[in-house]
């Protein structure tokens, strides 16, 4: 059964029960999740907003392909409220989002999905819950551990 590792964000509502809500549905809907990170409060990034963000990591055991389960990720998110990803492209305030970091070791272009997850090296709200549960994890392009990816980010922005 494929591993699959998502991040969860939200900066609007009450974030906390967002998350729990979208990862209650997940797991109804796209499989077991054994392990889930703490709850990270971090500043928006990419945009400018004065509400702070609540990101969580998931580890996931699914039986869907990696678009099966995009498009199960999508229905929750428009279920909780989400009506787009991005606004003329650009990041905006959003009531729940949820990106597939990685699919076991899987790499993957497409115009709809790109695996592993194209900017989750440069995002300390995705790394820092990411390696929370799964330090060890090796990034199939980089070839670096989750932990390694998080202390090299963190030396750029100290």
């Amino acid at each position: 059964m494929p591993t699959v590792y998502l991040s969860l964000g939200s900066n609007l509502g009450n974030r906390q029960a967002q998350l729990t809500t979208a990862i209650t549905l997940l797991t109804e809907r796209a499989g077991n999740i054994p392990v889930l990170s703490d709850f990270y409060e971090t500043e928006p990034w990419g945009f400018q907003s004065q509400h702070p963000f609540l990101n969580i990591a998931v580890k996931l055991e699914t039986e869907f392909s990696p678009f099966e389960l995009l498009a199960i990720t999508q229905q929750i998110e428009r279920e909780l409220g989400r009506n787009a990803k991005t606004s003329n492209s650009s990041y905006q305030d959003r009531l729940i989002d949820m990106d597939i970091l990685l699919y076991d070791n899987m790499v993957l272009n497409t115009a709809e999905l790109t695996l592993p997850h194209p900017l989750m090296q440069q995002r300390l709200f995705v790394l820092k819950p990411l390696a929370e549960i799964a330090p060890e994890i090796r990034h199939p392009i980089l070839g670096r551990t989750i932990e390694t990816l998080l202390n090299k980010l963190d030396e750029k922005q100290s």
